[in-house]
């Protein structure tokens, strides 16, 4: 059958670059986001090369590469010795640093906000033989030929799509982030630290006049104090003798309500994604850990996909299917190189797995036709 129609649940990055992507293919579009406004959730969001071509493909690569600010990550041990894995590359290390509030709104533009609704709170789904009826909170209802799910780890769709599904908690694993002014402040490189107690973190210049900060510590361990003598607390792990004071001095300058703290979640390992009218996108389909710093990116790779092959295939059902088959395999090396990150003993290793990661995400990222 041919799609004429699709409705997205959730107005995040993943779901405003589906709904701008598809629009390319000939759909009529419908973003459903519940939240009173589209919004960014998070301070800062990395795009690597992979990403950028998919919106390259929808002519705002350039707006996008002008309001971030390209990095090149750099690893620091807590004495501040830096650390490169051998036989990789600059661009195995670089990526642009986007603040998400802009990217948001350039991507509802795009889409046309006169596709996007808000305040839309969706209870739940109906497929029939030929289409979905999409049950809205307040007893309307939407008739559609496809309906994707990309409202993140809490996904409602995947609720009902894959039950038994819930996020469970990442245990132990915490993190804290905030963007702040510039200021003076010299923070032109990417400086992450790979500290004692299985802390990370570091900052970076995520625009001309704003700096993110951000630290994660695995088996955290009791959270005591306000939120930045918490986030303060773990990054004296990544603090030796006179290294990351740069970062001590952001976090403390932080206002208490400008800082974001979690607790990280995941969605299990489905055993699929999709059925004949609905499939799973991003994060609803699989929130991993953050520390891999490629969560975005993986989800605007599901996007080109998907699009692809919804392009391709005149069958709905055997798109969907494809495009499951492609993602759900990529998701498994994914998986283990994420395991691998995350298990890293020191700088050194972090450093090595985080390059081998990186390099073979982009080596094998799908082309984008």
């Amino acid at each position: 059958m041919s799609v004429n129609s699709t409705v997205i649940v959730g107005g995040g990055l993943v779901g405003l670059t589906t709904a701008a992507s598809l629009k390319l293919i000939g759909h009529e579009v419908v973003v459903l986001e519940q939240a009173p406004r589209i919004r960014a959730v998070g301070a800062g969001i990395g795009l690597w090369a992979n990403a950028l071509r998919e919106f390259d493909r929808l002519g705002i690569g350039p707006a996008i590469r002008d309001m971030g600010i390209q990095q090149n990550t750099w690893f620091f041990n807590s004495a501040g010795e830096p650390v490169r894995a051998p036989g990789y590359t600059d661009r195995d290390h670089q990526f642009l640093l986007v603040p998400r509030p802009e990217l948001n709104s350039l991507l509802a533009d795009t889409v046309g906000r006169d596709r996007i609704r808000v305040d839309a709170h969706v209870s739940g789904y109906t497929e029939t033989g030929s289409d979905v009826v999409v049950h809205l909170a307040n007893g309307e209802t939407l008739r559609t030929d496809l309906l994707i799910g990309s409202d993140g780890v809490h996904s409602s769709v995947r609720k009902q799509l894959v039950p038994g599904s819930d996020a469970v908690a990442h245990s132990g694993h915490y993190a804290w982030r905030a963007i702040v002014p510039t200021g003076d402040r010299s923070t032109e490189a990417t400086v992450l630290t790979v500290g004692h107690r299985r802390t990370r973190g570091g900052y970076a210049r995520i625009a001309r006049d704003r700096t993110m900060w951000m630290v994660n510590q695995f088996d955290a361990g009791p959270l005591t104090g306000s939120k930045r003598e918490r986030a303060l607390e773990r990054a004296q792990n990544l603090a030796e003798a006179g290294w990351n004071d740069e970062l001590l001095s952001l976090i403390a300058g932080t206002p208490e309500e400008s800082i974001l703290e979690n607790q990280v979640t995941l969605v299990p390992e489905l055993p699929h994604w999709t059925s004949a009218h609905v499939a799973l996108i991003g994060d609803a389909a699989h929130g991993l850990s953050p520390h891999i710093a490629s969560g975005g990116t993986l989800g605007i790779e599901d996007v080109g996909v998907l699009r692809s092959t919804l392009a391709a295939e005149a069958d709905l059902e055997k798109a969907l299917t494809t495009y499951e088959h492609a993602r759900s395999s990529r998701f498994e090396a994914v998986r283990e190189h994420s395991a691998a990150v995350e298990h890293a003993g020191d700088a050194v290793e972090f450093a090595q797995r985080y390059a081998a990661f990186s390099h073979w995400m982009l080596t094998t990222a799908p082309a984008t036709p």
